[in-house]
This record gives structure tokens, C-alpha cells and sequence, in this order.
């Protein structure tokens, strides 16, 4: 292969690794921004949007289930969710950008009917944390689950920052939905389990 040639490859590949990020980046920061502009107007209409969070035991609070995730008690709680979910979602992401929306909807439907089951009945559960700890999940179980360099490393990095956070599946204050944090850590493993399996098909 000529110089000419390989400078050419190098730039297709270029090219298509920043489209990539780009794509990636529009995905989270579009999220978020759904997750802000719904917050805003949730103020705005004092609270009334939090009762589309998942509701234990009845039937109508199902559709938190797909609702919950973008929705949260205040700025305070949507701060707290932002970074992490940002940071986690694109390592999602890093090895396939789909891989970001099987684990999402993995973790949201096993977090959510885990919640709905379990929850106190007279409870309202809301917020983006299930799903992070979802994401936090699956990237510490990916490595052991397809056990190559890249997972194990990125699994190591993931242990290493967030590592403290896995207590959160356990109960702990109140107003905290570890509910929502235990699920969406089975939902996480299973996942990882689940992607790994596929791609070794």
C-alpha cells in the first residue's frame, strides 16, 4: 500500500470516528436536554409531571416505567444524575453505539417492573439513577462476562471512580429509591450477560 493510500485510509478512518462521537455526543446531550426541559416545566407546573414516575401496585403507574428515567424531584437531584449518566452513557457506548440503547432499554424495563413490584405502595419513584446504575452494572460485568483487554480495562477504570457507589442497591436514607438502584443493577448484569452472548453468535 502506497503512502498516498494509506493517508487516505487514515482519513476515512478519522472521519468516521469523529461522525461516530458526534453521534454519540447527540444522543446524551439530547437526553439530558429532554431531562432538563421536562424538569423546568415540572417546576413550572408545580410538581405535576412527577406523578408520571413509576407508581407501585397500580396498574396506571406501569408507564413510569418508560417515564421515570427523565424525570426528577428537583435541579438538585438533576445535577446529582447529570454527570454520571453522561459519563457512564458514552462508556456505554465505546465499543458500539447500540450497545447504549439495548442496555437502556434493558435496565429500564428490568428497574422499573422490579420497582413497580417491590415498592411501597403509596411511593412515587423517579429519576435517571436505576439507569445509571444500570450502565454502572454492565460495565463492570462486561469485563468478566467477555473477559478481553478492553473490557476488563474499561471495568477496572469504571470500578476505580465509581466503585463506592455500589452500596446504593442497598436500603439507605430515605427518599432514595434503592428499589430502582437494585434493579437497574440486575438489569445492568443481565444485560452485559445478554450483549455478550449475542456477539459471540
Amino acid at each position: 500500500m502506497s503512502n498516498q493510500e494509506t493517508r487516505s485510509l487514515v482519513h476515512q478512518e478519522t472521519k468516521a470516528l469523529t461522525r461516530e462521537l458526534k453521534t454519540q455526543g447527540t444522543i446524551l446531550v439530547g437526553l439530558v436536554g429532554v431531562m432538563w426541559a421536562l424538569e423546568i416545566v415540572d417546576i413550572a407546573l408545580g410538581g405535576a409531571l412527577n406523578a408520571y414516575g413509576i407508581l407501585p401496585h397500580s396498574l396506571i403507574g406501569l408507564r413510569g416505567i418508560l417515564f421515570a428515567p427523565l424525570l426528577h424531584g428537583n435541579f438538585a437531584h438533576l445535577i446529582a444524575n447529570t454527570i454520571p449518566f453522561l459519563i457512564l452513557g458514552w462508556f456505554v457506548m465505546l465499543q458500539e453505539t447500540s450497545d447504549f440503547f439495548i442496555v437502556t432499554a434493558i435496565t429500564m424495563l428490568v428497574g422499573g417492573l422490579g420497582t413497580w413490584l417491590i415498592g411501597s405502595p403509596n411511593s412515587v419513584h423517579i429519576g435517571a439513577s436505576g439507569v445509571i446504575f444500570g450502565y454502572l452494572w454492565f460495565l463492570l460485568a462486561r469485563g468478566y462476562f467477555e473477559r478481553n483487554i478492553p473490557s476488563i480495562f474499561l471495568s477496572l477504570i469504571v470500578g476505580f471512580f465509581y466503585g463506592g457507589a455500589i452500596w446504593g442497591v442497598l436500603p439507605s436514607q430515605p427518599g432514595i429509591s434503592w428499589e430502582g438502584h437494585l434493579f437497574g443493577f440486575i438489569g445492568g448484569i443481565l444485560a452485559a450477560r445478554l450483549l455478550t452472548r449475542r456477539k459471540k453468535l
